[in-house]
């Protein structure tokens, strides 16, 4: 059986994108891998296995085209209201709470913040499937 253990990103600075992800996630750098053309971060908390990996190809200058097929990263947190206002406090930006109703029941509440590349990352408050 497979099992998931990492997403990767391309992002242009490293120490930006790092700082981000632990401000926003609790993510900090389990790993650090510096090849001659890109440096490879791995990040993750002990909330899980899974991990972010941050790809830096070096002498890259211009923003990576995320294209429109880009889905989303997600993560769930236990007080999804306290998140929203955390994350304000850090000057990260977060969009509004959303409320997703589905058959006349609360099928999620999250909203998205936006890390430096460009990507979109859902917060999700852990309720129902979502863990």
């Amino acid at each position: 059986m497979a099992k998931t253990i990492h997403t990767m990103m391309r992002v242009l600075e490293e120490q930006r994108s790092v700082n981000f992800y632990e401000k926003a996630f609790g993510l900090s750098v389990a790993d650090r891998l510096d090849f001659d053309s890109f440096t490879l971060i791995y990040m993750s908390n002990d909330e899980c296995s899974f991990e972010v990996e941050l790809t830096v190809n070096k002498g890259r200058e211009e923003p990576y085209d995320l294209g429109d097929g880009y889905g989303h990263l997600a993560v769930s947190v236990d007080d999804l209201d306290a998140e929203h206002s955390r994350l304000i406090d850090e000057g990260l930006a977060p969009r509004k709470i959303v409320e997703f109703e589905r058959d006349g029941g609360l099928l999620a509440r999250f909203f998205f913040v936006q890390d430096p590349d460009g990507y979109q990352i859902e917060v999700l408050q852990r309720h129902g499937r979502f863990k």
